[in-house]
């Protein structure tokens, strides 16, 4: 499989592993999501607010213009059902730039500033994938707190993904 075909896939693993997840969160008992949790964002909403604003931020990346952050996170969290339709967007944008993106474009160097002002150079495919990878990460917290509540979280491995997806 080339390396186009497999980013393709990943963007939408991810838009699957979200929306799962979102899923699960909007059954949790009313309060587990935004429940004080011992974690760095304090709760389930907060980590994956956390999560669409490093999206914001990179696809600003992406598209060559500046993303208005000063942090990797905002003080005020969106509520549930707005950051979820938010998100659900923002992983049909990255579907659709990972499809169009030409295979020549993969290599292209982006050149960026982090959020604490410190430069940064990645390739257009790296920065897909690590946006893909950040959010497998912060979906395991999300996971843990779960658990913490003593409930079972979904399953969002890319095995099931590309069991379900045929």
């Amino acid at each position: 499989m080339s390396a186009t075909a497999q980013i393709r896939r990943l963007t939408r693993y991810n838009a699957w592993a979200n929306a799962r997840l979102f899923q699960a969160v909007s059954e949790l008992p009313e309060g587990a999501a935004t429940a004080a949790r011992p974690t760095l964002f304090g709760n389930m909403v907060h980590t994956l607010n956390h999560s669409f604003v490093v999206d914001r931020i990179w696809q600003a990346h992406l598209e060559g213009r500046p993303h208005g952050y000063t942090a990797l996170n905002t003080k005020e969290t969106p509520g549930f059902a707005e950051l979820r339709q938010a998100q659900a967007e923002m992983d049909q944008w990255y579907v659709k730039y990972a499809d169009t993106l030409p295979q020549d474009a993969h290599d292209e160097a982006v050149a960026f500033r982090f959020v604490d002002g410190g430069a940064g150079t990645m390739s257009r495919a790296d920065i897909l994938l690590h946006v893909v990878n950040h959010k497998t990460y912060h979906r395991g917290w999300v996971a843990d707190m779960f658990f913490q509540a003593g409930v079972r979280p979904p399953a969002t491995d890319l095995p099931v993904f590309l069991r379900e997806a045929g």
